[in-house]
């Protein structure tokens, strides 16, 4: 097994564990990935998710062992392969929880993409971030649709086609990490943060947040106004709304 889990104060925390090879992703391992996270989603005493590694490096991305063996491969089952990826990506970008990406070590390629995918990012000073998959003749290509939606076409471009490291610093500036923690203090700070959300936020209120902020891109103003509209009346009749106006109005302090 290349993935750990365990969950503590309904946080879930996934261990990249693949340490020889410095996390680098190939089917097998990404299906493991996607296998624990599907878990995690649906276990009810997890509420948070924290994705991280068990070495110093995050995520080295894709296997390049792995990826010369792809070359022997037909169209379509590169195409199967590069699906499974996709669906990685997909299962955390649409996962009805919030997932943080601990970032202890290098991300690098798809491992960046892996971590810039998150809602949440935490870097140790030491990290570096990349897009190198063209100084290989490769293409970000399954990153690149989340990239540009998270920190726009121009700043996106400059990472894709440079493919150039930058350090924790300039990628908080670039808007793929949110905080820069010491290696020491990250453990705890991480910990504090995803039992923050968990006591002080709505599940329903996150999930529906998520999904919102997932499919509106896709809208025109207009029809974008419109549904917002519509979730917005169907939020007033949750369940969780309802207590937390109640709780509001009695002065009372409410834990989700």
């Amino acid at each position: 097994m290349y993935t750990l889990f365990e969950i503590e104060d309904r946080v879930g925390y996934i261990t990249l564990n693949r340490v020889d090879k410095k996390n680098a992703l190939n089917f097998e391992f990404v299906n493991e990935i996607k296998a624990t996270l599907q878990n995690a989603i649906a276990d009810t005493n997890c509420k948070v998710i924290v994705l991280k590694s068990s070495s110093d490096v995050f995520c080295a991305g894709a296997d390049l062992a792995y990826l010369e063996q792809l070359q022997k491969n037909t169209y379509e089952e590169n195409l199967a392969d590069s699906n499974n990826l996709a669906e990685l990506f997909q299962l955390i970008y649409h996962s009805p929880k919030v997932v943080i990406a601990q970032v202890q070590g290098h991300a690098i390629a798809g491992g960046c993409g892996l971590a810039g995918i998150c809602d949440f990012s935490f870097s140790v000073p030491e990290a570096k971030f990349a897009y190198t998959e063209v100084k290989i003749g490769f293409i970000p290509a399954i990153v690149m649709v989340y990239l540009t939606r998270k920190i726009g076409e121009g700043k996106a471009r400059e990472l894709l086609l440079s493919g150039k490291l930058i350090s924790a610093t300039e990628a908080k500036d670039f808007g793929l990490v949110n905080y820069i923690i010491p290696a020491d203090e990250m453990v705890d700070a991480v910990k504090n943060f995803a039992i923050g959300l968990c006591n002080e936020a709505s599940s329903q209120s996150l999930s529906s947040v998520k999904d919102m902020l997932a499919h509106i891109h896709n809208l025109s103003v207009e029809n974008a106004v419109n549904y917002a509209a519509q979730m917005n009346a169907k939020a007033r009749a949750t369940a969780d709304c309802k207590r937390g106006i109640a709780a509001f109005l009695n002065k009372e302090k409410i834990v989700w």
